[in-house]
């Protein structure tokens, strides 16, 4: 029975790892990042990622402007990718644990785009 664990063992640490590592930024990343943005952020953080979709008035805090605003968790693609895992505590900005990991790496790499005033 102990010799039947290590598969599943290795696996989570391949898991692990991978999420700790983040893969290179590529035309195609971002591209998949735009996509899932569009879905899943739009509402919120607007088409430019300034904090100024259709449901921002509602919330409070508002939410944050990626081009102007400080990134409370960290501005690195690592820490961006942490982020739209866990979420921001006291936010309406929840951890999209529904997301894969290539979508959420791909997320991180848009969202810096945004920062940069790349759309």
């Amino acid at each position: 029975m102990r010799n039947a664990l290590w598969p599943v063992l290795a696996l989570a640490i391949g898991f692990a790892a991978r999420a700790g590592k983040a893969p290179k930024r590529s035309a195609a990343a971002i591209a998949l990042g735009r996509a899932t943005y569009a879905v899943w952020c739009v509402a919120c953080h607007g088409e430019r990622g300034e904090g100024d979709g259709p449901t921002a008035h509602t919330l409070d805090p508002r939410p944050r402007n990626f081009s102007t605003g400080k990134f409370k968790q960290g501005s690195g693609v690592s820490q961006i990718f942490g982020t739209l895992g866990k979420g921001v505590p006291g936010s309406a900005m929840v951890g999209y644990k529904n997301l894969s990991e290539d979508e959420r790496w791909s997320l991180a790499w848009y969202v810096l785009e945004l920062k940069a005033g790349r759309k």
